[in-house]
């Protein structure tokens, strides 16, 4: 019997440790390349807005915790997670096969595919064919780089790697790039809007295995309780509109949530 109280009594402290565990967050690190507008950027007085910023924003709130933005290149992000820089990352990453062997996500945070920009009038297209001899710019670390160099690099397209997506399109501007590859919405409500991208136009949707579109929340692998926190905050954001009106906020009539 007393064998039995004493079992019973390491299980009690084994759930009060699980549960203290699944609570002990008082405060989210979230890493982000603010190089991404309408999702991730800075504002002329240094800070951060975008779609991504307002989400994490609003889960923190949810989940009644502090946020901290820890910036980083995209392709510092996987390594900023396994060496614990932050806890998880809204930084528009995609939910690819790849990447989940490495790391786990969060549920959908919104979809959004990928195309390529270029000059109007120059008579390129998403198809590869017409990109051949041309220079095509991406970010590292992102699944365009991986498509990049598994597709374009072997049809003849010469690619060319940068750390930052502002970077990408000061290359196309200054015409050292014919084309950029990445997100659709990130190129039409980001790049298009802005000055610099005033002569720019936007491709029809890159199709390919390669390109998934669902978007997440990278976490740590195994992270069971921190995953389960995120998922509870995404819901709560969806259940009591929150969801919709930052996405109004930003997209207006437009729908990136895809449900799945």
């Amino acid at each position: 019997m007393k064998k039995a109280l004493l079992t019973l009594s390491a299980l009690a402290l084994c759930m009060a440790a699980g549960s203290a565990l699944a609570k002990e967050y008082k405060e989210l690190r979230f890493g982000v390349d603010p190089s991404y507008a309408p999702f991730e950027s800075k504002a002329p007085d240094g800070s951060l807005i975008g779609f991504d910023i307002d989400l994490g924003n609003a889960i923190c709130a949810e989940l009644k915790v502090k946020c901290k933005w820890v910036e980083s290149d995209f392709d510092g992000m996987i390594p900023g997670l396994k060496a614990n820089k932050f806890d998880g990352v809204i930084s528009s990453m995609t939910v690819t096969p790849a990447r989940e062997k490495v790391i786990d996500f969060s549920n959908e945070l919104f979809s959004g595919p990928t195309s390529f920009v270029f000059k109007k009038g120059s008579g390129l297209s998403e198809a590869t064919e017409s990109l051949k001899g041309k220079t095509v710019g991406y970010e590292q670390g992102t699944i365009q780089e991986a498509y990049a160099k598994a597709v374009l690099d072997k049809a003849g397209v010469k690619t060319q790697a940068y750390q930052n997506q502002d970077q990408v399109y000061a290359d196309l501007v200054s015409g050292r790039l014919d084309a950029s590859i990445q997100d659709m919405l990130q190129a039409e409500l980001g790049f298009l809007k802005s000055p610099q991208g005033a002569d720019f136009e936007v491709s029809k949707q890159v199709d390919s295995d390669m390109l998934p579109a669902k978007i997440a929340i990278g976490i740590a692998k195994g992270n069971k309780d921190l995953k389960t926190l995120l998922d509870k905050g995404i819901k709560a954001l969806h259940d009591d509109g929150t969801y919709a009106a930052i996405q109004k906020k930003h997209f207006g009539d437009l729908n990136l949530y895809s449900g799945q």
